[in-house]
């Protein structure tokens, strides 16, 4: 039968272990979010073509493709950089909510570099509430892109029944569809964030204490990386 200090210890280790698998998932995850999102922000595949629309073409959050219906080549435009290009200015407001969703993210893989220097508690949670205002973005930004349906380039290609929140002829395309899967995403990443950054403000949830011949206390916090020594834990007298 293990002792009560053999326990304690077997139980640190076991904690620190866990978070630090879990927070190795967390990173792998964070960074193929961010991945996502550069490929949502960038992509021109919101909405597209289908077998119905008098044009072929696609658009995204800034750049746009039309068919010519002479020659059935497509004809793009559009560039972040030059808001005048952009058909809606839903469009725009979405591609400004969109990048700052990016950016956060990404900001939090640049944090990534506070372990080293900073508590690591204190670096999960910075990272938590990007995440979780890079979420918000995300959500606001895939609200507010249909209410650009309604321009003139997107009605000339999905037919005129085309309005804001009805796409007429026209389908919902994958990077759509990606952008609103990355905001679940988003959202637990944020929530496993902040759960490890409780862990590790108090790496032992609660004081260990063993009653028994003698009672044995560990009332310390601890760092992560520190370790309990059993031969430093303080046993009352029988």
């Amino acid at each position: 039968m293990l002792s009560a200090q053999e326990a304690a210890k077997i139980y640190h280790t076991n904690y620190v272990r866990n978070a630090r698998a879990v927070g190795v998932l967390w990173t792998v995850f964070t960074i193929t979010f961010a991945v996502i999102t550069v490929v949502v922000f960038i992509q021109p595949y919101w909405i597209g073509d289908s077998v119905h629309t008098p044009q072929a073409g696609y658009f995204g959050l800034f750049h746009y493709c039309i068919g010519n219906a002479l020659t059935s080549e497509l004809v793009c435009k559009g560039s972040a950089l030059d808001f005048g290009s952009i058909p809606s200015g839903a469009f725009k407001t979405a591609m400004f909510f969109v990048g700052i969703s990016m950016l956060l993210v990404v900001s939090s893989i640049v944090c990534f570099s506070l372990f080293f220097f900073c508590n690591a508690g204190s670096v999960y949670k910075i990272c938590a509430w990007m995440q979780l205002a890079s979420s918000t973005c995300m959500v606001i930004g895939c609200m507010i892109y249909p209410d650009g349906w309604d321009s003139e380039q997107v009605k000339r290609m999905c037919g005129q029944r085309t309005d804001k929140y009805t796409l007429g002829n026209c389908t919902v395309r994958w990077a759509y569809i990606l952008a609103i899967i990355s905001i679940m995403d988003s959202l637990i990443l944020s929530m496993v964030a902040f759960s490890l950054g409780s862990r590790q403000d108090k790496l032992l949830p609660e004081d260990f204490q063993v009653e028994g011949k003698g009672t044995i206390y560990v009332s310390q916090k601890l760092h992560p990386t520190d370790f309990v020594d059993p031969l430093t834990v303080p046993v009352a007298p029988p």
